[in-house]
């Protein structure tokens, strides 16, 4: 009977050479968490190795042997990539591509997770920010992988819990080995010993060595190139020769300005009739008598007479006879070095094998403008969406282990992706700046009517009819959505709910044209038009010509139809009654409160005799 236990399924799950499953109708979803459509299979690959060509004679078949391919070599270069770590260039390459592919998005995340199932998002959001901690250890994983080629995980999981814990494995303990089952060739597991993979052969397994399953180890590797398959290239291996090259021009000149940068004095010492046997034994005297002082080893207090200060720091003594010049001290000039340009264009192929521009590790020439500037940063995205890739195909392994183990099967164990934030703002800004343009090209065909939409769907966005059709549709969807919050705003109603609309054009024009019938509602049609039984509509004659009937009181328009009487010229002089009535009623008033003066009174006011003669 077959084992069903959690760990007995995962093995076969990651047994194959890529998880399929069917997510809808003829719809399937692969993940290759091994990388096997990139490169292939080890086995199946001529070109997985190329130490083992040069190691076995010629006329022999290629076939899988670890103990001659590159894991012999592996030793070899890692220690060659620990001490291109104390580079500074280097070193801040390893650092500068660790902290740009794992930067924060504009919300503080480094990790996107997208998912149709919200409960799968919150389970992987829990897995990669809460469990593994990936804000803190995913920069060094990184660069571990970057500087290796190699970085690996050792996955703890549990049934019903999934992933709980992981621990990072040193490159120089871990062998993974494929091709070790004929009946599986896809079949993988990792051998891990203690003692390092300097301590025996590969292919046999000892004591203190354990196998771990494809499913407890999260193998991230540079799959650069297949000559080092199965593992990764690493980041540095192209600029390693030319490491080597520039310590080496660095050291010669180091010991050229040491050597030879020094001014040195030449001493000529006439030694005038002195026998020749002992003129050396003179010049040392001479010599220990004005400057040099015996080098004493300060640990046994002895003379070293191996150790000669005259080569570095000593001046010359050189004896001079008979009638030439007098004693005499001169100056020998340091030799000037201009190596410096070797080194420069080493610096330069060192560089270019790093693929970091060199503003980014300080050092401003070259850099004209902008421009310049902003190129560079988009080729450098380019190279580290690369390695984001990677990183993102070895978090899947991991999701894939935790989901599997929490009980997900079938489409929802590959209903998830992973994104890590896209590193440079350039790159966004000109992704935006060509959707801009393509959305103004397509406005002006549409309104100039040069193009139809389904043309500009299919020319310029390069959508299928399927896929366009189903964005009309949704555009059809964000319509109503819009109309229902239009609804919920303005009006207080939600139309899914009650199934009706308020203060739409159409629901004024109705309730306008209802209210000449009172029994009219905003549901209803006036009587007689009936939609099932088209034509006039039936009238009453006891209706006819009252507020009751289908036409009101004047059905004919007989009203309007009445010619109006000419107007007739009017006397102006003529004082309608009522005015004149007015107007006696008001002179009444007058006399009755006033008295009216006359002439015939002599005493009066009008009177003559009050004439003030002139004097």
């Amino acid at each position: 009977m077959a084992d069903t236990s959690l760990f007995s399924r995962l093995q076969r799950l990651f047994s194959s050479d890529v998880i399929i499953r069917n997510v809808g109708g003829k719809r399937l979803k692969v993940m290759d968490t091994g990388r096997i459509q990139k490169y292939g299979n080890l086995a199946t690959n001529s070109l997985y190795d190329r130490f083992t060509r040069l190691h076995k004679p010629v006329g022999s078949s290629l076939q899988y042997n670890p103990t001659l391919n590159y894991q012999s070599m592996r030793l070899q270069l890692y220690s060659d990539y620990e001490a291109m770590d104390y580079d500074p260039i280097i070193a801040a390459a390893l650092d500068i591509i660790s902290d740009e592919t794992t930067s924060r998005n504009e919300y503080g995340e480094t990790l996107n997770i997208n998912s149709s199932d919200e409960n799968i998002r919150k389970v992987l959001h829990n897995l990669f920010y809460d469990v593994l901690n990936i804000e803190f250890n995913l920069p060094t994983w990184v660069r571990n992988m970057c500087k290796y080629g190699d970085m690996y995980l050792k996955l703890e999981v549990s049934e019903k819990f999934g992933v709980y814990n992981c621990i990072p494995l040193s490159v120089y303990e871990v062998v993974r080995e494929e091709g070790t089952d004929p009946e599986n060739p896809s079949y993988v597991k990792f051998t891990l010993d203690p003692n390092g993979l300097a301590s025996g052969a590969t292919n046999t397994i000892r004591r203190d060595q354990f196998t771990l399953e494809n499913y407890e180890v999260a193998h991230f590797r540079l799959l650069t190139d297949s000559n080092y398959l199965p593992y990764g290239r690493s980041y540095l291996e192209p600029s390693r020769k030319v490491f080597k090259q520039l310590m080496l021009m660095e050291d010669a000149m180091l010991i050229h300005r040491i050597m030879r940068a020094p001014e040195k004095r030449v001493f000529y010492i006439n030694i005038g009739n002195t026998d020749p046997d002992k003129v050396e034994q003179f010049m040392a005297d001479t010599a220990n008598k004005m400057k040099k002082t015996p080098y004493i080893d300060q640990n046994t207090g002895d003379y070293n007479l191996k150790y000669n200060m005259q080569n570095i720091t000593e001046d010359f003594f050189i004896p001079i006879r008979g009638n030439d010049a007098s004693t005499r001290i001169d100056t020998t000039k340091g030799l000037d070095y201009d190596g410096t340009t070797d080194i420069e264009y080493l610096k330069a192929k060192m560089m270019a094998a790093l693929k970091i521009p060199k503003p980014f590790l300080g050092y401003e020439e070259g850099v004209e403008g902008k421009s310049t500037l902003a190129g560079m940063d988009i080729r450098f995205a380019r190279t580290v969406e690369r390695v984001q890739r990677i990183i993102e195909s070895e978090l899947t392994k991991i999701a894939l282990v935790h989901l599997y183990a929490q009980g997900f099967t079938d489409e929802q164990l590959v209903d998830f992706s992973l994104e890590l934030t896209v590193p440079s703002i350039v790159y966004e800004q000109e992704k935006v700046e060509l959707f801009t343009a393509k959305t103004a090209v397509a406005q002006q065909m549409v309104d100039n009517k040069l193009f139809s939409k389904d043309w500009v769907y299919d020319n310029i966005y390069g959508l299928s009819p399927d896929e366009y059709n189903d964005e009309k549709e949704a555009i059809l969807d964000d319509a109503m959505q819009k109309f229902r919050i239009s609804q919920l705003e303005n009006e207080g109603n939600d139309p899914v709910e009650s199934g009706i609309s308020y203060g739409t054009p159409h629901d004024l024009a109705s309730l306008y044209g209802n209210k000449r019938d009172k029994a009219v509602g905003p549901a209803q049609v006036p009587t007689g038009y009936d939609e099932k039984d088209p034509g006039r509509p039936i009238e009453k004659p006891q209706n006819y010509g009252s507020d009751k009937g289908n036409f009101s009181r004047d059905p004919l328009g007989k009203k309007g139809l009445e010619v109006e009487p000419a107007e007739r010229p009017t006397n102006t002089n003529r004082v309608s009654t009522l005015e004149a009535a007015n107007i006696k009623k008001s002179l009444q008033k007058i006399r009755n409160k006033k008295q009216i003066l006359k002439e015939e009174e002599e005493d009066g006011l009008l009177s003559e005799k009050n004439i003030k003669p002139q004097e």
